[in-house]
């Protein structure tokens, strides 16, 4: 039988039905997700592909019947949860693979997410017989690393890379992300208004993201610093506010025109790399928050 998440009744008890239901289904799918972690490392396939296939299964065209279309619902959950992945990533990226993976992957992030873009967008036009605009929108939506899917995969004790590599990766996938945002912003603005929205529009839209996401980030970082080691809380309530302090900054960035995601991941870079009460137990909690976020994001997406 098919079940719609898209939006409840009115009727208060058919709600709380509704409402039970949704539970149900997500406590579900989630344990599905998570049980499935023990089994699939050993057959080498990537847990945000199994996590994908277990939301299409239970999708309106798998055997769980799903109708699940709330666009808007799926944007701010997956943008929440990138915001999460990224921060978390920062949190477990030491300043020393700074040193040696820097100049590699700000190439791959840049000069790369442009030729990714370039080459797939082409394509993209002459596959499907589009305008080289929309083409090259299509190569910028998938022309960044997932970060997600890099930041578990490093994390597996099946894969072991040398220093640099990893270095390299792990930077790359925080700050290509950011790079592929911009482009998909700016190439949209374009295809909305041709005429007066040209290649400096572009370049500003770019300049803009980059020198608020840094100045904010930054900002953003130190004087989370400064309250999670100042205020005094409960030793439960440390994670949250650095969770939730991480959103903000986010939230804050992205409301004034720069990078969220460059900004939410260097904020959680500084945290990472400072000496923070209740790190131990943050960067746990973050842990949890990271895998829930990944799995959330690739069920939605699956749906």
């Amino acid at each position: 039988m098919a079940v719609s998440l898209d939006g409840p009744p009115k009727c208060p008890i058919v709600m709380e039905e509704v409402a039970s239901h949704a539970i149900l289904v997500a406590g579900t799918l989630f344990l599905i997700s998570i049980l499935a972690t023990a089994i699939t490392p050993r057959l080498g396939v990537p847990l945000l592909l199994v996590f994908l296939i277990v939301g299409l299964l239970a999708g309106e065209d798998g055997p769980g019947g799903i109708h699940f279309t709330d666009y808007k619902t799926a944007n701010v959950a997956g943008t929440a949860a990138l915001a999460v992945i990224l921060f978390d990533g920062g949190l477990r990226t030491p300043l020393s693979n700074f040193r040696v993976g820097l100049r590699p992957a700000l190439m791959l992030a840049t000069v790369g997410v442009l030729i990714t873009t370039s080459i797939v967008g082409a394509l993209a036009a002459w596959l499907f017989h589009l305008p080289i605009a929309e083409g090259l929108l299509i190569g910028a939506i998938v022309g960044s690393t997932d970060a997600a899917a890099v930041f578990s995969l490093l994390s597996t004790r099946a894969v072991r890379l040398n220093n640099r590599i990893s270095s390299a990766l792990e930077i790359e996938s925080g700050t290509s992300d950011p790079m592929a945002v911009m482009l998909t912003i700016g190439l949209v603005h374009y295809l909305l208004a041709p005429e007066t929205y040209g290649a400096l529009e572009v370049v500003k839209l770019l300049g803009t993201q980059i020198v608020f996401g840094v100045a904010l980030g930054y900002a953003g970082g130190y004087l989370l610093i400064r309250t999670l080691n100042e205020v005094t809380l409960g030793d439960s309530l440390y994670p949250l506010l650095a969770m939730f302090g991480g959103l903000l900054i986010y939230g804050v960035t992205a409301t004034v025109g720069g990078s969220g995601f460059l900004a939410v991941y260097l904020a959680g870079l500084m945290l990472g790399n400072q000496p923070v009460r209740a790190f131990a137990s943050i960067k746990r909690f973050h842990d949890g928050i990271a895998w829930l976020a990944q799995i959330g994001m690739s069920l939605v997406l699956g749906l």
